[in-house]
């Protein structure tokens, strides 16, 4: 043990953190690593975050961001009341980890998904049961309605990393099946596919989703994220915000974060665009002899039966373009790529062209 970790409390010793994908210091590489919109956020965005920030930053910001909040109900056509927001949806989430799943039985969960919901769980203390996915990738709702003592559920949809979404009828479905614990359904990738269950927080009492700006809307750099719910539910999340951080969202995110809402008609340009490239790359991908799951998301998953993820990521990185390969069983041969604009989708699909051909040369 060295001195420094002498001071560290007993829980933070067997902590294991989530690693984030690589953020390069190096200029002129080709980041599809880390889900990130390749188009920049809305001109409307910048002017009211300039806007903002003249009118003077010395006071504290609205702690209930109340424009804000106002902006996302308006959007989803529900109650400012029945929405949370904080500092990215990697907040919100810990928090609703916090609030709701510290159970006697097991929160369930992907056995592939986001890590960082592992990651909620050991910080907390909170028991995980991993509920493997099925061959094809996809969740099974039948495997979570098979488990009636759980503490709660966690799904991402569309999850990740492999981008496969579940209908709104099949999210009906879980949340039958555990109508006693939170149902929790992280949606930061919804607007590139599937239909959000927002809609559904009426009528089940269980029901918190969580959506991020960081994606549809181009702002991963204002770190914005929300839930919406049923009133007891936000009340839950409110008493763990406001016994940890009383303002998580600063004057500038709220700005543009009701910016970003205001301009529909950027976000609809910008979220088609990259829906037709995650489309087209889809074909190339498969063209060069990949096999690509079925993606709803800004990103695809994608493996070939010739060649090593890993060898791939590594050659890929030697020549200038980031893609995320995971070192974990069942997905260690994909490989995850965000889509870029058309001309980085091309810059990739003509570095992979090249790599597979002089392999197989």
């Amino acid at each position: 043990m060295t001195i420094s970790n002498t001071f560290w409390s007993p829980v933070v010793q067997g902590l294991v953190p989530y690693v984030p994908g690589e953020q390069p210091r190096i200029a002129n590489l080709l980041k599809l690593n880390t889900n990130e919109n390749p188009y920049p956020a809305s001109t409307r965005v910048v002017q009211a975050i300039t806007a903002a920030a003249q009118q003077g930053l010395q006071l504290y910001p609205d702690p209930e961001a109340t424009l804000l909040r106002d902006a996302i109900a308006r959007h989803h056509d529900i109650e400012a009341n029945q929405v949370f927001v904080g500092n990215g949806s990697d907040e919100v989430l810990a928090h609703a980890f916090f609030a709701f799943f510290q159970q006697v039985g097991p929160i369930l969960m992907p056995d592939i998904s986001y890590s960082f919901y592992q990651v909620y769980c050991r910080l907390y203390g909170i028991t995980a049961k991993a509920v493997p996915l099925d061959d094809s990738m996809q969740i099974n709702i039948g495997d979570y309605a098979a488990i009636p003592e759980a503490g709660g559920v966690v799904i991402a949809n569309p999850n990740a990393p492999t981008g496969c979404v579940l209908s709104l009828e099949a999210v009906e479905q879980l949340l039958q099946s555990q109508p006693h614990r939170v149902v929790l359904v992280d949606e930061a990738y919804i607007d590139f596919g599937g239909e959000s269950a927002i809609g559904l927080i009426e009528r089940y009492p269980n029901l918190l989703v969580v959506q991020t700006l960081s994606k549809s809307r181009s702002l991963a750099g204002l770190r914005i994220g929300f839930a919406a719910g049923q009133r007891h539910l936000i009340e839950a999340l409110e008493r763990v915000k406001n016994s940890f951080n009383s303002y998580p969202l600063d004057r500038l995110a709220i700005a543009g974060g009701v910016a970003a809402y205001e301009d529909v008609a950027y976000f609809e340009q910008t979220r088609q665009a990259v829906v037709q490239s995650r489309d087209a790359l889809a074909v190339q991908l498969g063209q060069l002899g990949f096999e690509v799951l079925p993606s709803a998301a800004n990103f695809v998953f994608a493996r070939h039966p010739r060649h090593d993820a890993s060898v791939l990521a590594g050659r890929l990185r030697e020549r200038g373009i980031l893609v995320r390969h995971f070192r974990l069983p069942r997905i260690e041969q994909y490989l995850r790529i965000s889509i870029g604009t058309p001309e980085q989708c091309k810059a990739l699909t003509d570095v992979l062209a090249q790599l597979i051909q002089l392999s197989e040369a």
